[in-house]
């Protein structure tokens, strides 16, 4: 498979603190990544970093070849990398639909003035989204609530849209940020299958989460930061046993009790 991003040396600073230390990557193509790591381990950090939300210290990081290291979150959007939150962003006055099509016109490029007049381009860009729109909540289980305010749903169900949301504009890469983070077991299987579906469909993802069961089940491929600093990144068969990682969410004599039980 081929590299669709590439992140080197990735470094964020915090008043001396180094939050991201020096870390470098690959994601290719069609994959499903895990980004775990204990709390305080640089993984938030650097994806908002990534995501242009931060700026980062050093290092740099593309797209496609494109690079995205100095652009702002809207540039990296449209350059076809987008992201989930872990606070769930909704417009709870708005529909579902109208939510995932706000989503489009974040990231649609079309510009004021033709929005501004309408025309036939506007026209076009409005049904192909509607018809995205639809066949996204269709796809994460929330179609019989398309035309429903966002404020009726569950917590499980908000993450579902946020989900939907992050991948209307049909990016190349997505990050989803904690996306079973306070959901019931039932919602996670749920949200995996999701994901899942559309993974097959062809959407590539990096998954940052706590859940470590969850991302192991999931993810053919996991990057494990502790400290700020990349530790494992493998297969989870591989990572399960490393000592490294056992270490970081264990600690030591937790991890040689592991390794020995």
């Amino acid at each position: 498979m081929t590299a669709l991003l590439q992140v080197r040396n990735l470094t964020k600073r915090y008043f001396g603190l180094t939050a991201v230390d020096d870390v470098s990557f690959d994601v290719e193509a069609g994959a499903i990544v895990g980004l775990i790591g204990p709390n305080g381990s640089g993984k938030s950090t650097s994806i908002d970093c990534i995501s242009g939300f931060q700026p980062a210290d050093g290092g740099r990081w593309s797209l496609a070849g494109v690079d995205l290291t100095a652009l702002a979150p809207h540039r990296i959007a449209r350059a076809g990398l987008t992201r989930s939150f872990q606070t769930v962003r909704a417009y709870d006055e708005l529909t579902l639909l109208e939510n995932l099509q706000v989503a489009a016109q974040e990231n649609d490029g079309i510009g004021w003035l033709p929005s501004l007049l309408h025309g036939a381009k506007v026209r076009a860009a409005e049904a192909a989204a509607e018809a995205r729109a639809r066949d996204l909540l269709a796809t994460v289980g929330l179609a019989d609530y398309a035309d429903a305010p966002a404020a009726i749903l569950s917590y499980g169900q908000r993450k579902l849209l946020a989900i939907a949301a992050s991948i209307m504009s049909r990016p190349r890469l997505v990050v989803l940020d904690e996306p079973v983070a306070g959901v019931n077991p039932t919602m996670v299987r749920r949200i995996e299958a999701v994901i899942r579906k559309l993974n097959e469909e062809g959407a590539t993802l990096v998954i940052v989460e706590h859940n470590v069961d969850f991302i192991m089940s999931l993810c053919r491929r996991v990057i494990v930061l502790d400290q700020g600093a990349k530790i494992a990144d493998g297969p989870p068969s591989l990572i399960r046993s490393d000592p490294r990682v056992l270490a970081a969410y264990l600690g030591k004599a937790g991890a040689e009790e592991a390794a020995h039980g």
